[in-house]
């Protein structure tokens, strides 16, 4: 009975803590799934970007995707008055380009695209000429486009590469993420965050050109992180690790717990004492 108990205790308590860890682990809001994929990256790879689908370029004239999309692309969908991590997920890139042995015009393209239909090219413009004047690299000036579109076209494409986001008050609510697209226009990989190594940029554009797509790697350090869209930073989440710990912790003392208990219930005999044989009573039988 004694035994019985403390097995319903301890699994009663497993259930609690797992219960607590995983609501630690999936409240991913807003850089996950929530209500119903309102925000957040819904990775698809190998879905096949719209190619179809009409922008404005820099100067105001309309380009079909298909017309810029020819070989390896960085995509990213952002908006350029954005006062949290949009501008530094531009720097990072630019600074990725610039580290690359690839060589942008030649290997691959890049694409920025507004999700913000208000926006036009009077601010795509002035936005691209400060990334291309700041970096050390010279690139091409049309390996790295600067779009903005109307609502229709940005949900065709946002939906497309399971870009979800929300607006909230004059700004938006979203994840942040970079996709690399093979020449065809297909996703080959996401990769997240707003700091890039040119090793996982370069591997993902070799890739991209070989036809080849795959799940980000990356993606399972959103376990220790979530997007603060206060502070427009990616921080710590304690529940979530706290959660792992406890959890860790809990199956660590069952498992030694219920190893204990077997050891205890071994047979004498395997234990190394006498199993029970003949005793010689220091009688002498006649």
């Amino acid at each position: 009975m004694k035994h019985q108990f403390k097995n319903g205790l301890f699994i009663a308590a497993l259930l609690i803590t797992m219960a607590a860890a995983r609501a630690g682990f999936c409240n991913d809001a807003p850089d996950d799934k929530i209500s119903n994929q309102e925000v957040g990256i819904e990775e698809k790879p190998g879905a096949q970007v719209p190619l179809d689908a009409t922008f404005f370029d820099e100067t105001g004239k309309p380009v079909q995707l298909k017309s810029l999309i020819n070989k390896p692309t960085i995509f990213m969908l952002v908006y350029y008055r954005c006062p949290g991590i949009c501008s530094p997920l531009m720097n990072s890139v630019s600074t990725v380009v610039d580290k690359l042995d690839m060589e942008a015009g030649k290997d691959y393209n890049l694409i920025s695209i507004s999700f913000d239909p208000t926006e036009n090219y009077t601010v795509a413009a002035p936005k691209k000429s400060n990334y291309l004047d700041n970096m050390k690299k010279k690139i091409p000036p049309d390996s790295w486009r600067f779009l903005t579109g109307d609502s229709v076209n940005i949900a065709k494409v946002s939906q497309a590469v399971g870009f979800h986001f929300k607006k909230q008050g004059n700004d938006y609510m979203h994840g942040t993420t970079i996709m690399v697209l093979s020449g065809e226009g297909k996703i080959a990989r996401y990769l997240y965050g707003i700091d890039f190594l040119p090793m996982d940029v370069q591997l993902a554009l070799t890739e991209a050109a070989e036809g080849k797509s795959s799940p980000a790697i990356n993606k399972l350090l959103k376990v220790c992180f979530a997007y603060d869209p206060a502070s427009g930073k990616y921080v710590l989440n304690f529940t979530r690790i706290a959660g792992g710990i406890v959890l860790a912790m809990v199956l660590a003392f069952v498992l030694t717990l219920r190893l204990t208990r077997k050891k205890k219930n071994l047979p004498v005999g395997m234990n190394g004492a006498s199993s029970g044989g003949s005793h010689n009573t220091g009688k002498v039988s006649l």
